[in-house]
């Protein structure tokens, strides 16, 4: 199996790291995809939009999303927002709720109008799913499989946003695993294929003092590691300097992974559009440095590009 170069793409609002922002919904990031869709094409690897609620319906960015699907080159996925996706409550939008902290019928609630607007809206039922601020527990997966959906990609192994509300998953694997209903880090009979994102701490640790690290606060301990030289990397260019994730990304290759899963956020395209792009040539800089992991990861690597379903579909058949 050649390894995978996947493409998540949190595909929301402008700038939802704000409360202006997630009360605006601005959604100007939309006339950004088409070139991010081209430097994809250029590599033979079709991206994953993981699409809001406000995206999916969105006249300009539904249409867009409409036209990239029915061409065939791109996946539509599903994102929830807990402030967007009615039924929605105004403490949601206020407290920027992590989906794993609602009621769980609100939660199902939620999920159902989404998967329906975006296959609706869109005319492509999604099966791939990301929580909004990775707010994935165990009982988000009966309402998954009940929904058809067949792969999460919420779980990064150094997230820790406990100090916030948020989930931890330290321990978690980093390649591919069907996820236990009682603790989504360890493997257990759901039928999701939960596809982890890519990160893990440079230079590498042992899993038990990873799991350490990613306990840690990230203030102020791991800026104080950062300084002695252990960092956290990850396949996201807005995260991690260019040189760092071509070194991860070799790593990972040389350990046999079965594929790349770099993630970002749509609205990353537009300047000003997240603290992490906040002028065009931050812009810039991030997709020349996106373009650069792609040659590395399909040239020198040899990886070839999936969406996640078509990578769960390989998975599955290898038993």
């Amino acid at each position: 199996m050649t390894p995978a170069v996947l493409i998540g793409v949190d595909t929301e609002a402008d700038d939802q790291w704000s409360a202006e922002g997630r009360r605006r919904l601005s959604l100007r990031n939309a006339e950004r995809l088409a070139g991010l869709q081209a430097l994809c094409d250029g590599f033979g690897v079709r991206p994953s939009y993981l699409v809001t609620r406000e995206m999916a319906t969105g006249r300009e960015s539904a249409g867009v999303l409409r036209e990239l699907a029915r061409q065939g080159r791109c996946e539509i996925g599903a994102h929830l927002h807990p402030w967007t996706s009615p039924p929605f409550r105004a403490e949601d939008l206020a407290g920027h709720t992590y989906p794993h902290n609602l009621p769980p019928e609100l939660l199902e609630g939620q999920l159902a109008d989404l998967t329906s607007v975006v296959e609706q809206q869109l005319g492509v039922r999604p099966t791939t799913y990301r929580a909004g601020r990775n707010g994935l527990h165990g009982g988000s997966l009966p309402i998954l499989e009940r929904l058809g959906y067949t792969v999460d990609t919420s779980i990064d192994p150094l997230f820790n946003e406990r100090r916030k509300g948020g989930m931890a998953f330290a321990g978690a694997p980093l390649i591919p695993y069907h996820p236990d209903y009682r603790d989504v880090r360890r493997p257990g009979p759901s039928r999701i294929l939960e596809v982890p994102i890519s990160a893990a701490t440079s230079p590498a640790l042992p899993k038990a003092a990873e799991r350490l690290y990613a306990r840690l606060p990230p203030i102020p301990w791991r800026g104080a590691l950062r300084r002695l030289g252990l960092q956290a990397v990850w396949l996201r260019p807005s995260y991690t300097p260019l040189p760092a994730m071509l070194a991860f990304a070799t790593r990972l290759a040389r350990a046999g992974v079965p594929c790349f899963n770099i993630v970002f956020h749509s609205s990353e395209l537009l300047p000003a559009g997240s603290p992490y792009t906040p002028d065009e040539a931050s812009v810039t800089r991030f997709l020349d440095d996106l373009k650069r992991l792609l040659e590395h990861l399909t040239g020198r690597l040899g990886a070839g590009g999936r969406t996640y379903a078509e990578f769960r579909a390989e998975w599955e058949a290898r038993g």
